[in-house]
């Protein structure tokens, strides 16, 4: 099997994959050729994607794989999500979303002690918009349920990974994670502005 069959085929199961996405090593597995080889192939893929022509990329998410749509279009996106869910997100969903995206995984109780206010119906919203979704239970009484972003959160604010967040100050006090969204807030609230739609 040749390397252009290898990446059609990596680039199928990265795609029927979807939201869970593979492993270098699991698509070694299935390919049945060396890790050090799904690497270079890899590697050859995400260059390709980087040419203008081609509408999605490559992320490595955590040293999982997905395929994605790419950062520069995100504004034709985040229309598109916009128009299915008809309302832009209102500011306190933002400040729920930006603890999550700094905190995740992260259960309500422990975002409403971060925002001082309830978060239910913030989290509601954002879990139907797809921005955020259910990451396990935590091993605690009750086994409440624990956040993280999703996919859409990355597509929607134009981020390859969540690491391309926009950085925080070394040895930041849980205290001060409200300073966190506000740094969020600060790169990413103007893209809510753009909108001029109704709040949630």
């Amino acid at each position: 099997m040749n390397g252009i069959k290898h990446r059609a085929i990596i680039e199928g199961l990265l795609f029927v994959s979807g939201e869970e996405g593979m492993t270098i090593k699991k698509l070694g597995d299935l390919l049945e050729i060396h890790q050090k080889e799904v690497e270079e192939i890899v590697q050859e893929m995400i260059e390709e994607y980087q040419q203008e022509h081609r509408g999605i990329t490559m992320m490595n998410d955590n040293g999982t794989l997905h395929l994605t749509t790419k950062p520069e279009h995100a504004s034709y996106y985040r229309q598109l999500l916009e128009t299915q869910g008809s309302t832009r997100l209102s500011q306190a969903s933002l400040e729920t979303l930006a603890i999550i995206a700094y905190q995740q995984p992260i259960t309500r109780i422990e975002i409403d002690d971060i925002r001082g206010v309830k978060s239910d119906h913030a989290a509601r919203t954002l879990v139907n918009r797809g921005l955020i979704e259910e990451k396990g239970r935590k091993d605690a009484i009750g086994r409440p349920i624990l956040y993280g972003t999703t996919k859409d959160f990355l597509i929607y604010f134009g981020l390859s990974s969540i690491e391309d967040l926009p950085p925080l100050a070394e040895f930041i006090e849980q205290q001060d994670v409200e300073g966190e969204a506000d740094l969020f807030f600060e790169k990413f609230t103007e893209l809510e502005d753009e909108d001029g739609t109704d709040e949630l």
